[in-house]
C-alpha cells in the first residue's frame, strides 16, 4: 500500500552546489522502505525489517579512507596507512564532481545531530542517492524535534553517492570507491560504494579529530551502559569481541553501542541515536535485545532469506559482516538522554584466537594504558579473505582506523580521566578457552556475562594474592573465584587440560606479537606505559 507524502519542509541544495529537481527531505522510515522495494532495492523480512544488499562493499574499505592534508590538519593529524593524505585541490573537483553526478539524481536529505549532550551537539546534514542510505541516516544519527529542525544550520555535509566512480587517474583516489574528509570545509564525500558504515565511520572520525582538539573531550570506540545505581562500565573492543552484545544487558540501561565522548564535566555521552550491530549466527536466546530490535524500521544488510522472508542469520554466503541498524529505542531498556556519568568499569575486549589471555583479568594504569594503544584482537579463518588460521590483530585504541590523532594522545587522556576518576579496568577475553581456535571452543556468553557482572558489583574480591594470580606471561592479575563461573575456566593454562607446554608456547608467541606491534608507539609512549606489556618472552628470559 503506498505511503501518503504530506506537504513539509523543503530544501535548497544550491549552496553546496547540488541543483536535483527531485529532492526528499526528512522523510519518514516507512516512505524510505516504499521507495526502497518500489526501485527493487531491498524486500521486506518476516520480522518487517527493510533488507538489503549493498553490493561490491560489504564492509569499509580503509585503504580509499583520506583526509584533506592542509592547514587545519597537516600538523595535527598522525598521517600513515591509516590517515592517508589527500590533495586540497584534488577534493574540491572530484567534490565538484559528485556534486554535480547527484543534481541529475532523485537525491534524499536527512538532517540530523550527532552528540547526545547539548553541548557537544553537532548539526549535520546528510545528502544520499539512495533510500535505504538516507534511512540508515535516520536510525543512526540523533533525530531532531520539529523545533530542533526549524532552527538547524548544518555544519557538517556529506554527500553519499554509491553511483559515482572516481577515475583515479585523474581524481586522485586509489580505486573507483572512496571515502574523503576535508575537516576544513567540514565536507565528507563517499562515492562508488554503497556500505552505509562509511557514513557513520566518516562522521565518527570527524569527532574524533575535532572534540580532542578542540573541545577537551575523549572520543571513545565503545559501548557503555548504567546500572540502577548510577554506575556507568564502558566497552572497548574491535568487531566481533561482543561490544554490542554485552552492553546490551537487560538489568541495566543502554547509553549506546559504538561511539561515546567522555567529558571535562565528567560525563559519558553517545554519538549517535541508534545502534549498529554484527548479525552473524544472532539468536534470540543469546542475544534477544538484539534480535527483537530487528522489526519494521530496521536495515538489514546482506543477509540470506527464505522465500517467506525468514532470515537465516547463519548464512555467510555474501559475508561474514552482516549487519542491522535501528534506532536505539528499538531496545526496550535505554538510558534518556543518552549520557551518564563517569564509568566506574571499563572493560577491554578481545576475541583471543589463541586461547592464551585470561577470560578475565585486571589491569594497572600501565597496562591499561599499554593495552589500549595496542588494541589487541585476533582474526580467524574465514572472516577475511586469505586467513586460515589465527591471526593476531591491532588496532590502536581500539578504533585506529577512525582515529586522525596518533594513538597516544587519546591514551593520554584515557589515563588521565581514568586517574581522576578511579576506575577499575578489566581486560575480557570473549574468544577461545581449552586450547586454540580449532582446538578449543569459544568462551561461553553466560561465563562472560558472569564474570563482567561481578566486576561490577566488587564480587572478584579485593586486589590481593588470595583472590588473584598474576599471569606469568602478561602480568595481569586474574581472579581466582567467580560465582557461576568453573575455576578452571578462569586460569587459560589449566582449561588447557594439562598441557601447559603447549600453553606456554602460545603465550610466549602472543607477547612477542605484542612487543612487534608496540614498536611503532615506543617513541611517543613513557617507559612506565611500555612496562605496561608482556612481563616475559621465553621460558628463559624475564623482563620487568
Amino acid at each position: 500500500m503506498s505511503i501518503t507524502r504530506e506537504p513539509k519542509l523543503t530544501v535548497s541544495l544550491r549552496s553546496i552546489g547540488i541543483t536535483s529537481d527531485i529532492i526528499h527531505y526528512q522523510d519518514t522510515p516507512d516512505q524510505l522502505t516504499e521507495d526502497a522495494i518500489k526501485k527493487d532495492m531491498g524486500f521486506i523480512s518476516s520480522t518487517g525489517a527493510l533488507a538489503i544488499n549493498t553490493g561490491k562493499f560489504t564492509g569499509r574499505s580503509p585503504l580509499d579512507r583520506f583526509i584533506v592534508k592542509d592547514h587545519t590538519t597537516k600538523d595535527k593529524v598522525w598521517w600513515g596507512d591509516i590517515n592517508i593524505p589527500f590533495s586540497a585541490a584534488k577534493f574540491d573537483a572530484l567534490y565538484d564532481k559528485v556534486a554535480h553526478y547527484l543534481s541529475d539524481c532523485e537525491i534524499y536529505v536527512r538532517d540530523a545531530y550527532a552528540c547526545a549532550d547539548e553541548k557537544y551537539h553537532m548539526p549535520l546534514r546528510v545528502v544520499t542517492e539512495y533510500p535505504w542510505s538516507n534511512m540508515f541516516a535516520y536510525n543512526m544519527f540523533i533525530r531532531p524535534t520539529e523545533e530542533e529542525l526549524e532552527h538547524l544550520n548544518p555544519e557538517w555535509t556529506v554527500l553519499n553517492a554509491p553511483g559515482f566512480l572516481a577515475d583515479p587517474a585523474i581524481d586522485g583516489t586509489r580505486q573507483e570507491n572512496f571515502a574523503i574528509i576535508n575537516f576544513t570545509k567540514k565536507k565528507i564525500i563517499v562515492g562508488g560504494t554503497a556500505y552505509t558504515g562509511e557514513i557513520k565511520k566518516g562522521i565518527f572520525s570527524v569527532l574524533n579529530f575535532v572534540l580532542p582538539v578542540y573541545q577537551e573531550v575523549l572520543p571513545m570506540h565503545c559501548s557503555a551502559n548504567v546500572g540502577e545505581d548510577g554506575d556507568t562500565s564502558i566497552f572497548f573492543g574491535l568487531s566481533g569481541t561482543g561490544k554490542t552484545t554485552l552492553s546490551a544487558d537487560a538489568s541495566r540501561k543502554l547509553i549506546g553501542d559504538d561511539e561515546h565522548g567522555w567529558t571535562k564535566e565528567n560525563k559519558v555521552f553517545n554519538f549517535e541515536g541508534g545502534c549498529y550491530a554484527k548479525v552473524i549466527d544472532l539468536s534470540a536466546e543469546k542475544e534477544p535485545e538484539i534480535f527483537g530490535a530487528i522489526k519494521k524500521g530496521a536495515i538489514l544488510e546482506n543477509v540470506i532469506a527464505d522465500e517467506n522472508g525468514v532470515v537465516d542469520y547463519t548464512d555467510s554466503s555474501i559475508t561474514q559482516n552482516t549487519r542491522v541498524s535501528y534506532p536505539i529505542d528499538f531496545i526496550p531498556n535505554i538510558q534518556v538522554p543518552s549520557i551518564a556519568s563517569n564509568p566506574k568499569n571499563i572493560f577491554f575486549l578481545t576475541a583471543d584466537a589463541f586461547g592464551v589471555l585470561p577470560p578475565i583479568s585486571k589491569l594497572n594504569a600501565a597496562q591499561a594504558a599499554y593495552h589500549f594503544i595496542s588494541g589487541y584482537t585476533a582474526k580467524v579463518a574465514g572472516t577475511e579473505a586469505g586467513v586460515k588460521e589465527p591471526q593476531p590483530s591491532f588496532s590502536a585504541c581500539f578504533g585506529a582506523p577512525f582515529m586522525p590523532l596518533h594513538p597516544a594522545k587519546y591514551a593520554e587522556m584515557l589515563s588521565e580521566k581514568m586517574t581522576a576518576a578511579g576506575v577499575d579496568v578489566w581486560l575480557v577475553n570473549t574468544g577461545w578457552t581449552g586450547g586454540p581456535y580449532g582446538v578449543g571452543s569459544r568462551m561461553k556468553l553466560k561465563y562472560t556475562r558472569a564474570m563482567i557482572n561481578a566486576a561490577m558489583r566488587g564480587d572478584l574480591g579485593p586486589y590481593d594474592y588470595d583472590h588473584y594470580h598474576i599471569h606469568s606471561v602478561f602480568g595481569t592479575a586474574q581472579p581466582r573465584k567467580c560465582p557461576g563461573v568453573p575455576d578452571e575456566i578462569l586460569s587459560p593454562r589449566q582449561s588447557w587440560l594439562g598441557d601447559a607446554g603447549s600453553y606456554y608456547d602460545a603465550a610466549f608467541k602472543l607477547a612477542h606479537a605484542f612487543k612487534d606491534n608496540f614498536k611503532k608507539f615506543e617513541a611517543d609512549t613513557s617507559e612506565e606505559i611500555r612496562r605496561g606489556g608482556p612481563v616475559r618472552y621465553s621460558r628463559k628470559t624475564t623482563m620487568l
